[in-house]
C-alpha cells in the first residue's frame, strides 16, 4: 500500500490534536477541550451526548467540581481518511480509559473502558475542529465512566 505524503502529514496533524485534546482534559480538568470542537460540535456517548461548546464545557466542569479524579484516556490504532477532501476527515482510533476518584498514587486495574471513537473533522479557518466524536463502548468493567446522568442513577 503507498501512503502519500499528504495523508501521513494531515493523519500526523489530527493525531497530535487527538493527543492534545486528551492531554488536556487528563492534566487540566477538559478547560480548554470545548475549543476543539466547533461550536456545534457533539461529544456523543452512550449514555448521554453533548452538543455545542457550552454543554461540553459543562460537562467538563461538572467533572471538575466532582473532586478529586485521576484519568488517562490512551489513544491507539489511530486512522484517518480524508473523505475525497484535504478539509474533511473521518478519524477512527481506540480509547483505552483508566480513571479512578482520588490523587496519585492510585493502586493500578484494567482499563475500566476500551471503546471505538469517530472523531468527524472538518479545517475550518481557526484550524481542524471536531464536528462529532462518537464513542462505541467495546468493553467495559470495573470503575464507573464518569458521566451527570450516571451520577443521579
Amino acid at each position: 500500500m503507498n501512503i502519500s505524503a499528504d495523508r501521513l502529514a494531515l493523519t500526523q496533524e489530527l493525531h497530535a490534536l487527538l493527543i492534545d485534546y486528551w492531554h488536556d482534559v487528563d492534566t487540566n480538568w477538559g478547560r480548554g477541550a470545548p475549543e476543539y470542537y466547533t461550536p456545534d460540535g457533539a461529544f456523543v456517548g452512550p449514555a448521554a451526548s453533548y452538543i455545542g461548546r457550552e454543554k461540553i464545557r459543562a460537562f467538563y466542569k461538572w467533572r471538575e467540581d466532582r473532586g478529586d479524579r485521576t484519568v488517562v484516556h490512551g489513544v491507539q490504532n489511530f486512522r484517518a481518511d480524508f473523505d475525497g477532501s484535504p478539509d474533511k476527515a473521518t478519524a477512527r482510533w481506540f480509547m483505552m480509559l483508566y480513571a479512578a476518584d482520588g490523587k496519585p498514587v492510585l493502586p493500578t486495574h484494567p482499563p475500566i473502558q476500551i471503546a471505538l471513537v469517530t472523531d468527524r473533522m472538518i479545517k475550518t479557518a481557526e484550524g481542524w475542529k471536531v464536528t462529532e466524536r462518537k464513542f462505541d463502548i467495546w468493553f467495559e468493567g470495573g470503575t464507573p465512566a464518569t458521566n451527570p446522568k450516571l451520577d443521579e442513577e
